[in-house]
């Protein structure tokens, strides 16, 4: 059954659940729209990282990155680990992996990167 033969007009509670879920999508995909936060989340795909390791290897400097973590984790996309001084980052939600991974599959991993 196709996801729209689901949806029926006459029922607008699923109609609702279903906006809410295409809601929740677009939020998340708005969220991966922008190339220094996508830059972060695939680097963060390999393990959490601190604020210095993702600038030295982004070559970013420390404002941006922040920024954009600050962006990733009121989004919920990231969490982090405090040890002493240091913050890790690392993906909090299951689904960024899998969009990650296939975005790497799509655009990287054939271009040999």
């Amino acid at each position: 059954m196709q996801q729209a033969d689901m949806i029926s007009a006459t029922d607008p509670e699923p109609l609702e659940d279903f906006r809410c879920q295409a809601r929740k999508a677009s939020d998340f995909l708005k969220a991966l729209s922008h190339e220094t936060r996508l830059l972060i989340l695939c680097t963060l795909n390999d393990g959490e990282k601190t604020v210095s390791e993702l600038e030295g290897s982004l070559g970013l400097q420390q404002a941006v990155v922040s920024q954009q973590l600050a962006r990733l984790r009121a989004d919920d996309l990231v969490k982090t680990r405090r040890e002493g001084r240091q913050v890790f980052y690392r993906i909090g939600d299951p689904n960024v992996r899998l969009v990650v991974d296939a975005l790497y599959q799509g655009f990287c991993a054939s271009k040999g990167a």
